[in-house]
């Protein structure tokens, strides 16, 4: 990492982080604020790096070897830019490059050579190089007086004229980050590598053993891991793939442990962890636990059967939908072990509690009142003002997410309008820096299309649109869908959506691009149904748009103060909520206890995978691996301890989405695994942080350099890692 202007955010962060130790190994921390960290503390429990090599302004330490890729978080682990993360962070490369007579996505994929390696569709790497305090900046835009709207538009032009002037210097992407809801704003610059190749794939059977099945559970058996590489312009800038591109050289490249891990070890993670809420007034939490959660559960699960009877037809149309169905296979199972934790930990009982109490200290001191004496009840107003459009809304949100004919169509549309207006004014989606990626995206979802699947999508969407109450009903979409009298309201519904899939062209990739370089009125002109559509529901996006914008300006207005509030009565500030930048969280190996008459062991093993073998998915391993098994010619990846090869362990790090692929260190500074999940009973520390329950699962590097090595003879691999 470069310069970060580190001399401003220590005099920050002194002020805000007053008391930074939180009980247990609570708190994600980002690199600026390692100096508030307990050192002395760390190193009693096994901790052997300074600050200073784990991350500062010269060289970057150990952290400028982390990096974001594909939704999760990488590290290079090799002088040539070779990257290892979770099998299910590159999934969706590996799942572009099969078909059915080359399925990579079930047998796996490995390059013997880097000329052999394979471009991951889609892919791109960014390395974080620099931090910017910008709140003084921001702030200054606001007056008094704001609707909630005006705040929210303000702040957006300000961020953008702040991200405009950063990308001048040019080969760098950035964005401002938010902490503390509002309090602080950060502009963050990243190096962005465009040319990312696959090297090695496991075979989905290790990759993702036991499935949806064992997801966000434990005990776990999987060999969560992939390797790829990150190729740069041979002058070391961004570019996108070419044959003349070569390996990226990073500052920094990680080391691999072989050696031995007990329960108890010090472990350290970095990584991007994407989001929390752990400072949430009791009307967020009650909004999701009576109502987001439970509608958005029974859709999903409705929406992932509509899939599956697609991909049970067709084995194409099932690499296709792959990717989309792990992804909401692991969005339902995460929403559902959400639900249950937080009535399981009664957060929103405690949380109303705290607001009381918050309320009568507020209320004790009048300069205390005036400052934040509006903040609950203004929170109040604001969850019960938007309940009144909550299903149409998420009815509107769905159809723009899940249907893919519609979705294109939307883009496509407003890009025609949006086109005409001057940079600034565009929205942030569609100004000149992004439209290579809008090109690129509406390219490269061609694989995902299923045309079948898509149309009972839009369907089931349709009829949860006919039956939203008469005051919310969606004019456009009754006026599209007529329904008489004594009519079969499914069957009129299929037959006028097959008529408009049958007339669409924006599956076509080829009339899709063409139709990205129409004018509105050319678009219009070609009378497709979807393009159609997109225009009939286009100022119901953008009032619904306004609204979404009204609501997080009024937040970032009240919930900064309800933080500041709990600090004033705690006298003590918070590590700020997870954001989607590089953070860094501690903790040790440990099992632990789930309920009663239950305690789990920190690691699994060998023997525990072939336990599960039932020679049918999910539990159905490759020839090779039970043969290497039934040798028992393990090597020297057997635990002394253990007798067996380890494959998982637990930690007590905190994290979250985003956090996929990030690196578990040992306290020398050495890889010892690659976070992927967390268990079932800890999902809710999105929320809150339960230390006796919370744990991240780990995939031991022992277990990935045996199947690299004992497995599948990735010699290519191990002779580009530095293993210890």
């Amino acid at each position: 990492m470069h310069r970060i202007g580190l001399h401003l955010l220590v005099v920050l962060f002194t002020v805000l982080l007053a008391a930074p130790q939180t009980a247990a190994d609570e708190g994600m921390w980002p690199l600026y604020t390692l100096n508030k960290l307990d050192f002395t503390k760390l190193r009693a429990r096994g901790l052997e790096l300074t600050p200073n090599e784990i991350f500062n302004e010269q060289d970057g330490g150990i952290a400028a070897a982390v990096c974001q890729v594909g939704g999760g978080t990488g590290s290079f682990v090799s002088p040539e830019g070779l990257i290892v993360t979770n099998h299910h962070v590159a999934f969706g490369a590996i799942q572009q490059q099969s078909d059915v007579d080359q399925n990579y996505l079930h047998d796996g994929f490995l390059a013997p050579t880097k000329a052999d390696e394979i471009p991951a569709i889609g892919y791109d790497v960014y390395i974080t190089q620099s931090f910017r305090d910008v709140t003084k900046e921001i702030k200054n835009v606001l007056k008094k007086g704001m609707t909630d709207l005006e705040r929210y538009k303000a702040i957006e032009k300000k961020k953008k004229e702040l991200v405009k002037k950063a990308e001048q210097q040019g080969n760098v992407r950035c964005y401002v980050s938010t902490a503390y809801s509002g309090l602080q704003y950060f502009l963050v610059t990243s190096f962005r590598i465009q040319d990312v190749r696959i090297v090695y794939i496991p075979p989905q059977a290790i990759g993702e053993y036991g499935g949806d099945i064992d997801n966000w559970m434990w005990p776990r058996h999987c060999g969560d891991f992939s390797f790829l590489r990150a190729y740069v312009a041979p002058d070391g800038s961004s570019a996108q793939y070419a044959d003349e591109n070569v390996p990226f050289r990073p500052k920094k490249y990680l080391p691999i442990s072989s050696g031995q891990l007990n329960e108890g070890d010090f472990a350290m993670i970095i990584g991007y962890p994407g989001g929390t809420s752990r400072y949430r007034s009791s009307y967020s939490i009650a909004d999701n636990v009576n109502h987001y959660y439970p509608s958005s559960i029974k859709d999903m699960t409705n929406i992932l059967r509509i899939m599956d009877q697609v991909a049970d037809e067709d084995p194409m149309a099932a690499i296709r939908l792959a990717g989309r169905s792990k992804g909401i296979n692991n969005y339902l199972k995460n929403q559902q072990g959400m639900l249950k934790g937080l009535k399981r930990a009664r957060l929103l009982e405690k949380k109303q509690a705290q607001e009381k109490e918050l309320t009568a200290f507020i209320a004790a001191d009048p300069e205390l009142a005036k400052k934040y004496g509006d903040v609950l009840p203004g929170l109040a107003k604001l969850y019960a003002d938007r309940a009144a459009y909550r299903e149409m809304d998420n009815v509107f949100g769905d159809l723009s997410w899940i249907c893919r004919y519609y979705n294109l169509a939307h883009t496509l549309y407003r890009w025609s309008i949006e086109k005409t207006k001057k940079d600034m004014a565009r929205e942030p989606k569609y100004m000149e820096r992004n439209v290579d990626d809008l090109k690129r995206g509406l390219k490269e979802t061609q694989f995902s299309i299923v045309p079948a699947a898509d149309q009972k999508l839009f369907e089931y969407l349709a009829l949860r649109a006919l039956r939203l109450p008469a005051a919310r009903r969606i004019a456009e979409l009754d006026g599209l869908f007529i329904v008489g009298a004594g009519d079969d309201t499914t069957r009129a519904i299929h037959d006028i959506a097959s008529a408009m899939y049958e007339k669409s062209k924006v599956g076509v990739l080829e009339d899709r691009m063409a139709m990205f370089d129409l004018s509105t009125e050319e678009l219009l002109a070609l009378n497709d149904p979807f393009i159609n559509l997109a225009r009939d529901l286009y100022e119901l996006d953008l009032k619904i748009e306004d609204r979404d914008k009204a609501f997080s300006g009024a937040l970032e207005q009240l919930q900064p103060k309800l933080i500041e509030a709990y600090a004033a009565q705690q006298q003590e500030m918070f590590y700020p909520d997870a954001n989607g930048t590089i953070r860094l969280s501690y903790g040790e190996v440990k099992g632990y206890a789930p309920g009663d008459a239950a305690t789990y062991k920190y690691v699994t093993t060998l023997t525990g995978i072939i336990e599960k073998e039932t020679g049918e998915e999910p539990f159905a391993n490759p020839q090779e691996l039970l043969d290497v098994y039934a040798s028992g010619d393990f090597g020297d990846y057997v635990d002394p301890t253990l007798g067996d090869v380890p494959v998982n362990f637990l930690t007590t790090n905190d994290g979250t989405g985003g956090n996929s692929g990030s690196p578990i260190f040992n306290g020398k500074g050495e890889v010892i695994g690659l976070d992927f999940d967390t268990n079932w009973e800890g999902v809710v520390g999105d929320y809150y942080f339960d230390p006796e329950i919370k744990r991240s699962i780990c995939v031991d590097t022992r277990y990935i350099l045996f199947i690299l090595d004992r497995v599948y003879g990735a010699q290519s691999v191990l002779d580009e890692l530095t293993i210890h």
